[in-house]
């Protein structure tokens, strides 16, 4: 939150969750409008925002906040001394993928296709986003986070398009596969898996 005050702007908690939406959305976080609010409240009591009210012609009363002297210090500190966390994947499709075995091939496609369509729409809009950054030299970093954003999608994508071909590969070698009366595989070799640390903790041969 305190990052998006750090572009010269006062900004209303509205104003916050729009621009985290087509920002910082694309690939870290998206908060709800009440989360927003409820830390913007949280830093102004530590003296990191300060807010005001604001009257402009024809419209409502809304408070805006910006960022102050302590804030900014406060957020230079984490992003150059603060451990970088690994990115978490938490990918929905390929869950359902995991377990495909509980499924059929046509219905996972349908699942990834519909999963392209959705990349496509956010690759656009990232794309959209970074292009409407053009015109503004102090967004140039925020740019560049929003082609990345948009090659990610890319990536995904494409992968998502290979998934195509391998869940029939996946469903021929399936069908091989011993099963029970639940329809559950029946393994060749059971408890295998406990043998993965194991394998990796053999050492690696020259």
């Amino acid at each position: 939150m305190l990052g998006m005050l750090t572009f010269g702007e006062e900004l209303s908690g509205t104003d916050l969750k729009k621009w985290a939406d087509w920002s910082v959305g694309f690939y870290y976080w998206s908060p709800s409008l009440s989360q927003v609010y409820t830390e913007l409240k949280k830093l102004e009591t530590v003296g990191f925002v300060q807010s005001r009210e604001i009257s402009e012609w024809g419209e409502r009363t809304r408070r805006v906040y910006g960022i102050t002297q302590s804030g900014v210090d406060a957020v230079r500190i984490w992003s150059r001394e603060s451990p970088v966390e690994f990115p978490v994947l938490k990918h929905g499709v390929m869950l359902r993928l995991w377990m495909g075995h509980l499924n059929d091939p046509d219905h996972l496609k349908a699942i990834v296709c519909n999963h392209i369509a959705n990349v496509e729409e956010k690759m656009a809009k990232a794309t959209q986003h970074a292009d409407h950054s053009e015109g503004e030299p102090g967004w140039a970093f925020s740019k560049m986070s929003l082609r990345w954003a948009a090659r990610h999608f890319q990536a995904e994508i494409d992968l998502a398009y290979d998934l195509l071909e391998e869940i029939d590969e996946a469903a021929e070698l399936f069908a091989q596969s011993r099963v029970d009366e639940l329809g559950l595989p029946t393994p060749v070799d059971p408890g295998i898996w406990k043998s993965v640390d194991d394998e990796v903790r053999k050492p690696q041969s020259d």
